[in-house]
């Protein structure tokens, strides 16, 4: 297997059927549910390990932090090897809500320096397409050795440093909540000054896959992201952010991720909101 952002069902699919050395988690996660684990224990590609979006790939802080901050560094690397990451092992990582959690384990394991991981173009229901075979119930692999960086905050912004960006700040939500239209979630409706309105539907096709780098690298353009500036994106709490990264990634783009996103900014007394804007498609499932 070689080292890319994303890969296909029917090559993984041949990758494990061939016996390669690849781990597998999955990261199934909905905003408002918990039974990301009952499905997986109902149903998952076989030999692959559940990881717990808001458990392991999130920490905990006051509401000032966001929804879903950083986890302690030790506490992945610990995770990590709770689930079976040998050092130099190539990871694959998938769900069933369009890439959104999958994404955010894909960044917070390639930032803490996993060399290959992926995410499965398509999740769960491109496995079913491509014939792949379902297991039922709990898969507990042999610790892993796996040795993750320490990146810290080193590579991410900060509720302080937002301001301070010289580059483009992209909102991944859905326009509506950008515009301050609507906000089902956190207490002030809006966005940061200055950001710009990148959806994230827009860079995916209808069924959940990513779309063409071309048309990817057009959308990023159509917003002022164009190649030489520097982005940094955030969403409403870091997860669909590290979605837009991964787009970013397949077009050779580097996008820095604000994982605090518009559930810290909004919980932080004394920021400035703007609202109104930059029309877009809705997209009701971005997170």
């Amino acid at each position: 297997m070689s080292a890319s952002a994303l890969i296909s069902a029917a090559s993984l699919r041949t990758a494990l059927e061939g016996g390669s050395d690849v781990r597998v988690l999955d990261v199934r996660y909905v905003l408002g549910r918990t039974d990301g684990h009952d499905t997986y224990l109902a149903g998952h590609i076989p030999g692959a390990v559940f990881a717990d979006l808001e458990g392991e790939f999130a920490g905990h802080g006051v509401p000032s932090d966001g929804r879903h901050p950083l986890p302690d560094d030790e506490a992945l690397e610990q995770a990590a090897r709770r689930w079976g990451i040998r050092q130099g092992q190539p990871v694959v990582v998938y769900d069933d809500s369009r890439s959104l959690p999958a994404a955010r384990a894909w960044w917070a394991l390639q930032r803490a320096g996993v060399a290959d991981v992926r995410v499965l173009d398509g999740g769960l229901a491109a496995w079913h397409d491509a014939g792949g075979a379902i297991e039922e119930g709990e898969v507990v692999p042999p610790a892993g050795d796996v040795v993750l960086g320490r990146p810290g905050t080193a590579d991410i912004l900060t509720t302080p440093q937002v301001p301070e960006w010289a580059g483009v700040l992209l909102d991944a939500r859905a326009a509506e909540r950008f515009r301050g239209e609507s906000e089902p979630i956190d207490p002030v409706a809006g966005h940061i000054p200055g950001a710009r309105n990148l959806p994230i539907a827009q860079v995916l096709t209808a069924d959940g896959r990513f779309r063409s780098p071309e048309e990817i690298a057009e959308e990023f353009e159509a917003v002022g992201a164009g190649e030489e500036v520097l982005i940094a994106a955030y969403c409403g709490s870091g997860v669909t952010a590290a979605q837009l990264a991964l787009a970013g990634a397949l077009i050779g783009r580097e996008v820095t991720v604000y994982p605090g996103s518009w559930s810290a900014w909004s919980n932080t007394p004394g920021l400035p909101i703007e609202t109104g804007a930059v029309p877009a498609e809705a997209d009701p499932l971005e997170e």
